[in-house]
């Protein structure tokens, strides 16, 4: 039976639609109102206030912190400098994606890790023999992300700390309604955002004072529908939908390396050896065969197929979930996994993974559709992504 996160007093009030969804074992909005497109529209045009305490969060501490982290992960810690966040995804010994997050540097030897699944166990089991202290503090800390183009001036207005000028990917401490927090120019939306590191039992007292001090920048709280639109016009990727999480593949091809999910420049060979490096290299010299891709789908195909049968053209306005096969010359070469209408880009987007010959920008093939129970393929064409990309996003200061 889930359970409601540190906000769940504040956002129960405010979810007119009682539109709930099971995160990691909490009560998660889907959308606060009947429709999602108010939410999405704050994330876009202002800011949007999202529950993300389900993360799973993890305290990692001690002389061998540094060492520890970077045997896990791709990229090379030991580069990183304390204030810093690195995105990276971390690996099985065959090279396969675990999961991927965050870890912030808050200073030296002392790292903060979230994750989408729980990884304490694979976290600890490569501890073996380190002088290291991992906590899980996914139920002492709790998290709201702050996205949108106004977000950064609501910060400035109600925090105490320099946000004006926080570089992106970069983490400082501060204060909101004196409430120590750790504030990271980090997001899921591809837009301008913050996400904000609370204690678990201090969590309404920000809510509060950030909403309070948001009314003048037009501040929503947005819900898991408008995120999932937003994610996939940023380009990025889903866990249990885009990949999977090779300890609960159920056969290989549902497992996924960095380079197949496009994140080669993640992998940094020739740094100190870590968990997959032996894989990774040997993928990294034959070539991968599959990648995940971006891709704009013919609108006025799929009006066309509507046309047809007397109907107007109609998307759901929830991202699709569902695998979609993917044709080149009649057969089958991939699969599309997240579908949007976006409706900032006014563009019928999708990620696929489909196979590495095709991934290229500009190539064309087919997706299907159906329509009225009848199955009908339209053309798209691989894009770069992110599909959005706002100059907001990285620019300092704010």
């Amino acid at each position: 039976m889930p359970i409601g996160t540190a906000f769940h007093e504040r956002t129960f009030s405010l979810c007119e639609s009682l539109n709930y969804r099971e995160w990691s074992g909490y009560y998660t909005v889907s959308a606060y109102e009947s429709h999602h497109e108010h939410e999405y529209n704050a994330i876009r045009n202002a800011a949007a206030l999202i529950d993300i305490s389900p993360l799973f969060k993890y305290l990692i501490t001690g002389p061998d912190a540094t060492r520890l982290v970077d045997r896990i992960v791709t990229r090379d810690m030991r580069r990183v400098a304390p204030g810093q966040v690195m995105y990276t995804a971390w690996c099985d010994e065959h090279g396969k994606v675990i999961d991927d997050g965050t870890v912030s540097t808050l200073d030296e030897n002392t790292y903060r890790w979230t994750a989408a699944d729980p990884n304490l166990r694979w976290l600890r089991q490569n501890a073996a023999g380190m002088d290291v202290q991992i906590d899980d503090i996914s139920e002492k800390t709790a998290a709201l992300a702050l996205q949108g183009p106004t977000s950064g001036r609501l910060l400035k207005s109600v925090v105490d700390g320099d946000i004006e000028h926080l570089k992106y990917f970069h983490v400082t401490p501060g204060r909101i309604a004196g409430v120590p927090v750790d504030i990271s120019r980090t997001g899921y939306t591809g837009d301008l955002g913050y996400e904000v590191w609370i204690p678990w039992n201090d969590g309404v007292k920000v809510w509060d004072a950030l909403i309070q001090a948001g009314r003048a920048f037009d501040i929503c709280p947005a819900g898991m529908l408008a995120l999932d639109v937003a994610r996939i016009d940023a380009g990025l990727h889903l866990i249990d939908v885009d990949f999977n999480n090779s300890k609960k593949a159920m056969i290989q091809s549902q497992t996924y390396s960095p380079f197949e999910m496009g994140l080669g420049r993640l992998v940094h060979i020739g740094k100190a050896r870590f968990i997959g490096e032996a894989a990774l290299v040997q993928e990294q010299t034959r070539g991968h065969v599959r990648q995940i891709a971006g891709l704009q789908i013919h609108w006025p195909e799929v009006e066309r197929i509507f046309e047809e049968v007397g109907l107007p053209p109609t998307i759901p306005a929830a991202a699709s979930r569902l695998a979609v096969p993917i044709y080149k010359n009649g057969s089958q070469i991939g699969k599309a996994t997240s579908t949007t209408w976006s409706p900032t880009l006014k563009k019928l987007i999708a990620l696929a993974t489909v196979k590495r010959e095709f991934a290229r920008p500009g190539t064309n093939f087919e997706i299907e559709m159906t329509v009225e129970a009848v199955r009908h393929r339209v053309g798209a064409v691989v894009v770069n992504t992110p599909f959005f990309n706002p100059e907001r996003k990285t620019a300092t200061p704010v």
